[in-house]
């Protein structure tokens, strides 16, 4: 039977510029809502050095005085202006691979400067209508104040990008039947249950979702600090090192 959800696949080009600041990925996805259906290319769009402490100055200036209406304040401007930038850029070169679909809708996160949802703020800027005049394409931006407004925790896309994944691992016979869970790290980790059977994500229980703490973020910023360095290559800092077990536990 046909998931209700269900309907015409299309073509979809997301972007996310994420809590790392490292720069901007784009994938193309072809979906119906609830089954992928197709991987198209993918691109990252790196920062550069200057436009990373614009991000960052933004950041700064987002926890100094935080207001609901941030993603307007003009304190903002010179980082909505990079985020804008890099963004097209990141969308125009993924277009333009050879074979890439023209995408029927983007979306667009932004970059997440203030994120407290335990006191029901978060900030994201970006201007969605200056990248939709861009790219001629319509743009849906700002996912996460929604989220954030009704008690959730800014990331309700996710949950529901893994179930459509698990169903679509399941189906290709690569994943077992039975709960799967995702672990993603970012600049903060965030992990999702999926339950056997969840191809109705709003069956009770079938998704639990929630950020579980820090990821690279933390380790970017020793990096920077203490070896002047963007990121930790290959991890190759982390694994000179030795894990406090007792710490870890």
């Amino acid at each position: 039977m046909k998931n209700k959800a269900e309907g015409e696949a299309r073509w979809a080009l997301g972007m996310m510029s994420g809590t790392s600041m490292d720069g901007v990925d784009a994938a193309l996805l072809r979906s119906d809502g609830a089954r992928i259906a197709e991987f198209g290319p993918s691109h990252f769009r790196a920062y550069d050095d200057a436009e990373r402490a614009a991000l960052q100055e933004a950041l700064s200036r987002a926890a100094s005085a935080p207001v609901p209406s941030g993603a307007e304040d003009p304190r903002f401007a010179a980082a909505r202006a990079v985020v804008l930038t890099a963004h097209r850029q990141a969308a125009e070169r993924l277009m333009a691979m050879d074979g890439a679909p023209r995408p029927s809708l983007v979306g667009f996160h932004g970059q997440t400067v203030l994120h407290r949802p335990e006191q029901a703020l978060t900030i994201q800027i970006g201007d969605g209508a200056a990248l939709a005049a861009a790219l001629g394409a319509p743009v849906v931006f700002d996912f996460r104040s929604a989220d954030v407004a009704a008690g959730g925790q800014g990331a309700p896309f996710a949950p529901f990008y893994h179930a459509a994944l698990a169903r679509h691992a399941r189906e290709a016979g690569r994943a077992p039947e039975g709960p799967i869970a995702f672990l993603n790290l970012g600049g903060v980790a965030n992990a999702t249950w999926v339950e056997a059977g969840a191809e109705d994500p709003a069956a009770p229980g079938a998704l639990l979702a929630f950020d579980t703490g820090p990821a690279n973020a933390m380790v970017d910023d020793w990096m920077t600090a203490r070896a002047g360095a963007r990121f930790d290559a290959d991890g190759a800092t982390a694994l000179a090192g030795r894990a406090d077990e007792a710490l870890v536990a």
